[in-house]
């Protein structure tokens, strides 16, 4: 791939516009650090993918592109950077390949594999309510459920749950985990993720940030987005009460909630699709090595 050379002001003014949107989009998160107030959805991204603002702010440009006049720069230190002789710095590709190849060849795999699928959009969102049935705790003790703890378990005794995601599936309390169709482990993943589900798509955020300095910046801010999105749906659909934070339920016990929340996951599905493509083809400019 012959690199592109990006002059001082062209770079520097899309490093300035990603400080930017990445200022607004942690603004709220930093300011409830501080007071010490948590936030069951705007601050999931943070909490969960423990990915701090300080790492979101750095601003990378992706693979073949050759920052001129940034040899005295912060960046030409950075990890997986490297200072030609003009004094240009771009990311060493062969180096990130040689350290990050098997988590590279996971994430192609796992990406190609989801977004080949149709979505599935029949579960409701049902994985939330699956982590508090039957069980005296809830995962967001500030909050109280919309129905009661027996209205609540009934929702879930007369649907089909079937979650495809680990990482949500490993959340459901005792009772509810042989209710799934699926038991999804770690070594399934890439069998049976697909586009429907809303946990997938926010994973999509954590491999940019977790191929990072490989994936640019502003695919990885595009991923964020994305996933604050996914999460507010989440916690929209959930068993919680969250209108006292402005969120409206989508009460999917019902006819009409059911197919708010279908046309909304169909939606996202297409947006995370489009996001692993790109993704996919920013893994695609380094050398396929073997998944050990």
């Amino acid at each position: 791939m012959h690199p592109v050379r990006l002059p001082p002001t062209d770079w520097a003014a899309r490093e300035v516009a990603h400080l930017a949107r990445v200022e607004e989009l942690v603004a709220g998160h930093e300011a409830r650090r501080r007071g010490a107030v948590e936030h069951p959805v705007e601050d999931f991204l943070f909490v969960y993918y423990s990915n701090p603002p300080g790492k979101l702010r750095r601003w990378h440009p992706g693979p073949g592109i050759v920052l001129e006049d940034a040899g005295r720069m912060p960046r030409a230190s950075w990890r997986h950077y490297v200072t030609d002789c003009c004094g240009g710095v771009a990311l060493d590709v062969d180096h990130f390949a040689a350290e990050r190849g098997s988590t590279v060849a996971f994430v192609r795999s796992l990406l190609a594999a989801t977004v080949g699928r149709a979505p599935h959009t029949g579960c409701f969102g049902l994985h939330e309510w699956a982590m508090v049935y039957r069980s005296q705790e809830v995962r967001h003790t500030a909050y109280r459920l919309r129905l009661s703890p027996a209205e609540t378990d009934e929702v879930v005794d007369v649907h089909q749950i079937r979650c495809t995601h680990y990482d949500a599936f490993r959340f459901f309390t005792p009772a509810a985990s042989p209710r799934n169709a699926l038991q999804p482990n770690r070594d399934s993943q890439v069998q049976l993720e697909q586009p429907g589900c809303l946990h997938a798509g926010m994973d999509v955020y954590k491999w940019c940030f977790k191929l990072a300095p490989l994936v640019p910046g502003e695919l990885t801010l595009d991923a964020f987005d994305l996933a604050r999105g996914l999460r507010t749906l989440d916690m929209r659909a959930s068993p919680y009460d969250l209108r006292d934070l402005g969120y409206e339920p989508i009460p999917i016990e019902t006819a009409a909630g059911k197919a708010a929340y279908v046309s909304a996951q169909r939606a996202f599905a297409e947006r995370s699709n489009a996001l692993r493509l790109r993704l996919l083809d920013v893994l695609d400019t380094i050398a396929r090595p073997a998944v050990r």
